[in-house]
């Protein structure tokens, strides 16, 4: 075809091109247009079916992955962002690495390969060797659900880098949720997979895997954001690719009413700061509360507002103390001596997750000085590491204690699976995931899980109650109490119990 083309520019740049221009067709030119014809009748038949191939082939990357390959989903990170890439794995990475193992790292590389029995056999070696390491159970359960065939699936999404003993907790919830319902059949004959992400509580980071889940349309709901910030970040993306988000542990009031896609089941910063309110006011008898919080940071703003307004309605005060987490000038040890020289009987630490040590600085440097309070983002097993004896009968209000609701099933549950009844992140990440199995048993779509967390009927009995949502999609649910105390479960000589006064 080049040579022929050639050809026939020179002689059509010949000076006698205009004479044959108006002339009858000569056996040559015959010819080039019978090959011109024949090339766009290729192109029509050849090309086309080509382009429909495609986009057809692309229209079926789109739809659920019931009925596809089990492993079909891993191929779809070839088109993610490459930097978003690293932070998501179905079971084809290790994103702990921290709970890394050779039998684990095996595991992986098999399920990446497609070597399903071998994935399995890894998972299950490497969690003799550490059985509470959830991605490794999310991980066998993936591998398990894969050599079924016939899977369902969802994302989580948990602060790895930014706060790790947080992401276990949550992942350990969606692991037991997991677990449970493939042992029990799955949902419809299909079992559930989970794929796990890592944000880092960073919002830019949230936003890009949002956007990427949004656009891998076997996923039909997400667990998470952790923090508010990532939350609130993320949700206008999940709202308008309309994928369901159900986050365990945001509780800014900013998060309430971003769109019907979006949910939670922790109680929101409102009903968490007024059971602490009422506690401080009316029990505790503290008239004079001094704050420190994190300003840059929303679940911590919204407590503190939150909090301040259910002392006032209860007759209380809040001292000017200037306390502030995110003051790049923050000092410590000058907190509660200025609190007490503003009348303060008692000091409230409000920090963000990324705050904690230095919200631990100011119970040291208290030394007892003023009794004290503590939000939901106080309770963690590095605050008990940290703290000791200078957080001793500081009073939180939570979401969940294992104790809170008497003959509830899922504490027994959690203490046989983990050996250990884990924290409110736990409850409220296993009662999103089955939130969402229950949703998905109503239809096996993304716009059918939204229909049915948003009718007024939709309830469960999780681990931290009645599980049902409010039009804003938060829940009606008050907080709970704990008091750090000395004891020996978390095996730090100090452990969050009940609240008794």
């Amino acid at each position: 075809m080049t040579k022929l083309s050639n050809k026939n520019n020179q002689t059509t740049s010949s000076p006698d091109s205009s004479t044959l221009d108006n002339s009858q067709p000569t056996p040559r030119k015959k010819i080039n247009k019978f090959i011109a014809i024949y090339f766009l009748v290729f192109c029509l038949l050849g090309i086309g079916p080509l382009i429909f191939w495609l986009n057809n082939r692309n229209e079926s990357a789109n739809q659920s992955n019931q009925g596809q390959s089990p492993l079909a989903s891993l191929f779809n990170f070839n088109s993610r962002n490459k930097s978003i890439q690293r932070r998501i794995s179905l079971a084809n990475k290790v994103l702990i690495t921290a709970d890394n193992s050779p039998d684990k790292q095996a595991g992986v590389q098999a399920f990446a390969k497609q070597d399903v029995a071998t994935a399995i056999d890894k998972f299950n070696s490497s969690l003799q060797m550490n059985r509470n390491d959830p991605e490794g159970w999310i991980y066998l359960s993936n591998a398990k659900a894969a050599q079924i065939g016939n899977v369902v699936k969802i994302a989580v999404v948990v602060p790895i880098g930014g706060n790790l003993n947080v992401s276990r907790e949550i992942l350990r919830g969606v692991a037991q949720a997991q677990y449970e319902v493939n042992n029990a059949g799955g949902i419809g004959g299909n079992l559930l997979q989970v794929e796990i992400a890592n944000d880092d509580n960073d919002p830019a980071i949230a936003t890009q895997i949002a956007t990427e889940l949004v656009k891998d349309a076997s996923i039909l709901a997400v667990i998470g954001h952790n923090s508010s910030d990532a939350s609130i970040a993320a949700a206008p993306i999940y709202q308008q690719g309309g994928l369901v988000m159900i986050s365990p542990t945001s509780v800014a009031r900013n998060l309430s009413g971003i769109g019907n896609y979006i949910f939670r089941t922790t109680p929101n910063t409102r009903f968490l700061a007024s059971t602490l309110a009422t506690y401080a006011v009316i029990e505790a008898r503290k008239a004079n509360i001094a704050i420190c919080a994190d300003a840059l940071a929303e679940a911590s703003k919204s407590f503190k507002e939150e909090f301040i307004a259910a002392v006032f309605e209860k007759g209380g005060k809040v001292t000017n103390t200037n306390c502030n987490f995110s003051d790049p000038n923050f000092e410590a040890q000058e907190v509660s001596s200025q609190a007490i020289s503003d009348g303060a009987d008692s000091l409230l630490l409000a920090p963000s997750v990324d705050k904690l040590n230095q919200a631990v600085d100011v119970a040291r440097a208290n030394k007892g000085r003023l009794p004290l309070l503590g939000s939901h983002t106080m309770y963690t097993y590095e605050t008990l590491k940290q703290g000791q004896v200078d957080l001793n009968g500081m009073v939180l209000a939570v979401a969940w204690h294992p104790t809170a609701i008497p003959g509830n099933p899922f504490a027994l549950k959690a203490k046989k699976f983990w050996g250990g009844a884990g924290s409110w992140r736990t409850a409220t990440a296993y009662d999103a995931t089955t939130a969402a199995i229950a949703g998905l048993r109503s239809g096996n779509s993304r716009e059918q899980l939204q229909k049915a967390l948003s009718n007024s009927g939709f309830s469960i009995n999780g681990a931290t109650g009645t599980v049902k949502f409010l039009p804003t999609g938060d829940r009606n649910a008050p907080g709970t109490l704990v008091k750090i105390r000395p004891g020996k479960t978390s095996g730090t000589g100090f452990d969050f119990v009940p609240f008794q006064p």
